[in-house]
């Protein structure tokens, strides 16, 4: 074969690397210099906007753990790769956004010698070869499991020359690169409906235009959908004519998840099981690598989801509170799928309504709100009773709510397109194929080093 070709080598003698720092949670503050944990860790990259804070005076004894954009970085502690919200070995490449942020335990940063090209070594180490090594070295208790420096340096390879290391790169890279495209555009959509959401339905400021005498910007088939005064209620002023209830008169919970089974049985049907770290991604790319499971089909029947649903992760350090609207489009997307046992189903009484619901719930995460509703410390879980019946919210009249949901549905539709999935999905046939080097490339040396 044409991998025979190339040398073998230990991963050990073609990297540098750098643990991270044990931070006391004493030391952290609002706001500062960022530290990155592996609960920031997400498929493949960093989530930013959890991280902890350090005093921006106190960074010089701490700079040996700093990141740069390109370092690849291994989760070496976590919960078991079995478990819904796996974090040991997973691995991550910087992005430029964690650019000088400092590495917090529970993790090894990596970078490459001169032999051994960084990129391709990000996708070496997302092959599943090297994952599964990963997972039959991982030990500890029946939460958490841990992996050593020492099996992860001793992961043996086919390396090939470093023209076709950065060939590998490119063509695996171009591919992220258009996905990470599409994540952006559909995060500066999803932020449209955000600020379209908090104007109308937070700050009323087609209402407060009217009451003062100025335009409020609407096409005036919309504004003339709202009043222009305002009356008192338990939330404060809110538009005449609206009433006040909680996230409970909008969907109620319905059936438990189903984990189904690992290995097929007789009459059992495979299909994508959510879990709730399946729901961020979902919202944030379009795209889940959701595990495929094995259900009786009166378990598929009983959960059986429409435009009618949101899902929110129940427990879980990082996904637990994180909701999604459950649109046609995603359904299609997804084919024959089901909710595990670590999220919970809303049924509401329109699309309209669960989509109303879910900008709620969103906002409610993202502002930490949600967590007035957890329960648990070191696995949290969430009191969904507690938060349908105790989250006060103001209730427009159904235009108000159609006109919204007419807004953001042709986002999820852009969202759910399905091309993300597709240039995943070839990103993910190539990768093993062109690691292995089953599949080479031609005209390697057409992808010199500054280029890498």
């Amino acid at each position: 074969m044409a991998a025979a070709k190339w040398e073998a080598g230990i991963l050990g003698n073609f990297v540098r690397h750098q643990k991270g720092f044990a931070f006391k949670s004493s030391e952290y503050r609002p706001h500062g210099h960022p530290v990155v944990r592996v609960s920031n860790f997400t498929d493949r990259t960093i989530n930013m906007a959890d991280c902890n804070y350090i005093d921006s005076e106190n960074i010089s004894q701490y700079l040996n753990y700093a990141l740069h954009t390109g370092d690849v970085v291994i989760a070496t502690v976590g919960s078991w790769p079995s478990n819904e919200a796996s974090v040991v070995g997973r691995t991550i490449r910087v992005p430029p956004e964690a650019d000088g942020a400092f590495l917090n335990q529970n993790a090894v940063r990596l970078r490459g010698t001169a032999e051994l090209n960084e990129e391709f070594l990000f996708y070496l180490l997302k092959t599943e070869n090297f994952q599964t090594y990963l997972v039959g070295t991982a030990q500890g208790s029946a939460n958490q499991a841990s992996i050593t420096l020492r099996d992860i340096f001793g992961y043996e390879f086919p390396l090939p020359p470093l023209s076709e290391q950065r060939a590998i790169a490119r063509i695996l890279g171009t591919l992220d690169d258009k996905i990470a495209l599409n994540r952006r555009i559909n995060e500066t959509l999803e932020a449209m409906a955000r600020a379209l959401f908090k104007s109308w339905f937070v700050d009323f400021d087609p209402v407060r235009a009217k009451v003062e005498g100025r335009d409020p910007g609407l096409p005036k088939p919309i504004a003339d959908l709202f009043p222009d005064s305002f009356e008192e209620s338990e939330l404060g002023d809110i538009p005449k004519g609206w009433r006040v209830g909680t996230l409970g008169m909008l969907g109620k919970l319905a059936i438990g998840g189903d984990w189904g089974e690992g290995e097929a049985f007789a009459g059992a049907i495979d299909a994508n099981c959510l879990r709730g770290v399946d729901l961020e991604h979902l919202r944030q790319s379009g795209h889940a690598s959701a595990p495929r499971r094995w259900f009786k089909p009166s378990s598929l029947e009983r959960r059986a989801m429409d435009d009618r649903d949101v899902l929110i992760a129940g427990s879980g350090a990082g996904p637990t509170g994180r909701p999604l609207w459950m649109c046609a489009d995603l359904l299609q997307v997804l084919g024959p799928c089901v909710y595990s046992n670590f999220c919970k189903r809303i049924r509401c009484g329109t699309a309209a309504e669960a989509v109303y619901l879910d900008a709620w719930l969103h906002g409610m995460r993202e502002s930490g709100e949600i967590w007035e509703h957890v329960n648990g410390t070191s696995v949290p879980n969430l009191d969904a009773n507690s938060l349908l019946a105790g989250k006060e919210i103001p209730l427009p009249p159904v235009p108000v709510l159609d006109r919204y949901y007419g807004f953001v549905r042709p986002i999820r539709q852009e969202l759910y397109a399905g091309q993300n999935g597709t240039l995943a999905a070839l990103r993910d046939t190539l990768l093993p194929k062109l690691i292995s080097g089953e599949l080479r490339v031609k005209d390697a040396s057409r992808f010199p080093a500054e280029e890498a």
